[in-house]
């Protein structure tokens, strides 16, 4: 599948997770879990954070698990002595969605601004 394809879906159903995802990020934000938190989109089972959404109960293309860096530090998914530039672009949690997307040609972080009323996202060029 093609990026351009592929980002197109992922979005359609981030726009529909929004809420949820929201919910979660604020919970991992408030809590103290961590200041970073990731939300992995994949369609296939994958050994990282923990499922929040399951593609199969909502009939999307997407599955989402909520993680933190500090996993991605402790998988080796970011190297630590890289994690202070991970740190430097991460875009503000309470206003965008930071998503690491893994499909079978790939992985890739990118960040998606949470839907509100009127606006829509683009995570092409963000």
């Amino acid at each position: 599948m093609e990026i351009n394809a592929i980002l197109k879906s992922l979005e359609k159903d981030i726009r529909f997770y929004n809420n949820s995802i929201k919910e979660v990020a604020i919970e991992i934000l408030d809590d103290k879990v961590s200041e970073y938190p990731i939300f992995v989109a994949h369609q296939n089972i994958i050994e990282l954070g923990e499922m929040i959404l399951n593609k199969e109960d909502f009939d999307k293309d997407w599955s989402i698990n909520a993680s933190i860096l500090e996993e991605f530090i402790e998988k080796g998914l970011v190297l630590k002595d890289k994690a202070s530039e991970f740190k430097r672009v991460f875009k503000d949690p309470k206003k965008n969605i930071c998503i690491f997307l893994v499909t079978e040609e790939f992985a890739k972080f990118i960040f998606i601004p949470y839907k509100t009323k009127g606006k829509e996202t683009d995570p092409i060029n963000n």
